[in-house]
């Protein structure tokens, strides 16, 4: 297998619940959206994800990030004399009056602390450089097009999740996307894109090796469970999610996560023009942004589905707080 070569980072890495071990730690397989669109499709299959290297025009994503800082500028998370596209975190300021977006971070979506920062933030889902520009940027739509043989079928749904990460504060925890696409077929595709560069130790996503697996499993046990017990469809699906975590977790912390199901998680650095695809079963999480420079990590979740056949129609509007998805 791939992850098994790979040399164990330098670099502590750190999560929600402390210091992943050196035995918890492999390395994402990189792919490049040149090869043969078999060999792909064979390694998504296999692992659960396929990480695709410069897929993106970096000047384009570059763009899209200095227009995302230079729109929060005015909230004071930035570090005096620095670039918007640098997007460095200024850190005279109290890091807890600039949250990160991510799954877990409120319970039921809500609104966290951070004043005008967490204004901005929200308001740029709405931006018409980011919802009609980036998000429906033509080399992704194609390549997901080519990719699942969804051709003119493929569409982008129109609720994304753009989050960033400020240095030190909390990651996101343990989950899978189908937990929050219940109301349609398991078929999605998630893209996450890095919107910059993200060190090893900057926040990017961890994935868990094959979390794939995990992940159908755990939901599979629970509706059979369901079924056993008599519960309609409905009830099966609201029962699964009162039984999550806050925001829709498996977990907190990836580390004690990790340790009990015996899997490693995958990492990488990431560079702008990247994107990780993934299915809705894959277990992901993030680490703590402790980037040495105090780069804001910022990335979004863009979701596909095949429109032919039925999706979760909750997610055809712009992103809200407490929109209940």
């Amino acid at each position: 297998m791939p992850h098994a070569i790979a040399p164990t980072p330098s670099i502590p890495l750190y999560v929600n619940d402390g210091l992943l071990g050196p035995e918890q730690i492999g390395y994402l397989h990189p792919s490049s959206p040149s090869e043969p669109l078999h060999d792909l499709r064979q390694r998504f299959e296999r692992d659960g994800y396929l990480f695709l290297k410069g897929l993106l025009p970096r000047d384009d994503v570059l763009k899209a990030r200095e227009a995302y800082f230079t729109l929060l500028a005015p909230s004071g998370v930035l570090a005096p004399g620095t670039l918007p596209v640098d997007g460095v975190f200024d850190d005279s300021k109290d890091k807890l009056d600039f949250p990160g977006r991510g799954a877990g971070s409120t319970d039921a979506n809500g609104r966290p602390r951070g004043g005008l920062f967490v204004d901005l933030a929200l308001r740029a889902h709405g931006e018409p450089w980011y919802k009609d520009e980036f998000c429906k940027h033509p080399a992704l739509r194609s390549f997901i097009a080519k990719f699942t043989g969804w051709g003119e079928s493929t569409l982008g749904l129109t609720r994304s999740l753009l989050r960033n990460n400020t240095p030190h504060n909390k990651a996101i925890g343990v989950h899978y996307d189908q937990i929050f696409l219940r109301h349609g077929e398991d078929t999605s595709m998630t893209a996450w894109v890095p919107m910059g560069d993200i060190s090893l130790d900057g926040g990017g996503l961890i994935y868990m090796e094959n979390g794939h697996a995990l992940g159908r499993e755990i939901e599979k046990n629970f509706y059979d469970l369901a079924k056993e017990t008599g519960l309609t469809e409905e009830e099966a699906r609201n029962a699964f999610n009162r039984n999550m975590m806050g925001g829709g977790l498996l977990a907190e912390g990836p580390r004690e996560f990790g340790e009990t199901y015996a899997r490693r998680w995958l990492v990488t650095e990431y560079e702008a023009g990247d994107v990780v695809l993934h299915t809705p079963y894959t277990i992901h999480a993030s680490t703590i942004n402790k980037d040495p420079k105090n780069v804001i990590r910022l990335g979004t979740d863009l979701r596909f589905v095949d429109s032919s056949r039925p999706y979760d129609t909750r997610w055809t509007s712009i992103y809200m707080f407490g929109d209940g998805v």
